[in-house]
């Protein structure tokens, strides 16, 4: 593989140091700048799932087209779906296009957390037994609202993530996508103070994980929103309940009721049930999963990638 196409596995390059400016629409007290960014944002964001999908006829070289495409969608919504059509059943080769199409939309980095393949590729399917079977992800149960790798520290922070369908189940799995931008809009809408809660540094915690008696990952808290240093929107959320330490003042409590409201009622998710050789390719929305069955010949099979950086544009 040449230099130009190689793929980072491990931590992020180290970054300047310097924090951006607050970017005026972020700004609680700039009304004015939020009103426009926010009739921009809304104007632009689809309405249907399908609006999301571009056509890919070689995911290992994608056309300009194809490019300026998936760029567009991602754009308009923090996402894109691509469909690929005489793409194997086979994790192998599948891995290997997902790979190509991220890496053509800057995804170099890949976070290699627990559980996944060498690769940092995670295969997503049900385990009735081993040390995947303890974790949702690999059952056929519904997953809630949620950011990926809301349980990295800082430094490690998930800015985007790539999922792949080998195999769709042969009933349910479909997911929910909402634009984090959306989601901070609604619930800034209500108050702003919800907001101001949501981006206290420590507002959320996840417990430390033990592996065999040892302490794996210590607790990591943080905040909800975040400004990352290129001015972009960090989200770092979770609707389950086990697991999960909230701070304890009304201001938290008030925030996170509010926002769990906002996610199941809201009518700009978009639901979209994948089929073979159609992946999502995000700047890490929120998604959820309904729950899902297998049969004898059609078993579910998603791969999962998560990325240091953010999508090209």
């Amino acid at each position: 593989m040449s230099a130009a196409l190689s793929i980072g596995v491990g931590a992020p390059a180290l970054r300047d140091g310097a924090a951006a400016a607050l970017p005026r629409h972020f700004d609680l007290n700039d009304d004015a700048a939020y009103q426009a960014w926010r009739a921009g944002r809304l104007a632009a964001y689809p309405r249907r799932a399908d609006e999301l999908i571009v056509e890919v006829r070689r995911p290992q070289a994608l056309s300009e087209a194809e490019l300026a495409a998936l760029r567009e969608r991602c754009r308009r919504a923090n996402m894109a779906v691509y469909a690929t059509s005489g793409l194997a059943d086979d994790a192998g080769s599948a891995a290997e296009a997902a790979r190509r199409i991220a890496l053509q939309l800057g995804l170099r980095t890949v976070d290699v957390n627990y559980l996944a393949d060498d690769d940092g590729i995670t295969p997503l399917s049900v385990h009735e037994q081993g040390p995947r079977s303890g974790y949702i992800p690999y059952t056929n149960r519904a997953i809630r609202w949620h950011t990926d790798g809301y349980y990295n520290p800082p430094e490690r922070s998930i800015r985007a993530m790539l999922l792949h369908c080998v195999r769709d189940a042969a009933s349910g799995g479909a997911n929910r996508l909402l634009d984090h931008e959306i989601a901070y809009i609604l619930l800034r809408d209500e108050d702003p103070a919800h907001i101001e809660a949501l981006m206290k540094p420590d507002v959320m915690t996840i417990p430390a994980r033990s592996e065999e008696g040892e302490i794996a990952r210590g607790d990591q808290s943080g905040p909800v929103f975040s400004i990352a240093a290129d001015g972009s929107l960090h989200m770092r959320y979770t609707a389950r309940t086990r697991s999960i330490s909230w701070k304890d003042d009304a201001a938290t409590h008030a925030a996170v009721a509010a926002l769990s409201r906002i996610l199941d009622s809201t009518e700009l998710a978009l639901q979209l049930r994948m089929s073979p050789g159609m992946g999502l390719v995000c700047n890490n929305v929120l998604h959820d999963r309904a729950a899902f069955a297998d049969s004898a010949t059609r078993r579910r099979l998603v791969l999962r990638a998560r990325y240091f950086e953010r999508i090209a544009l």
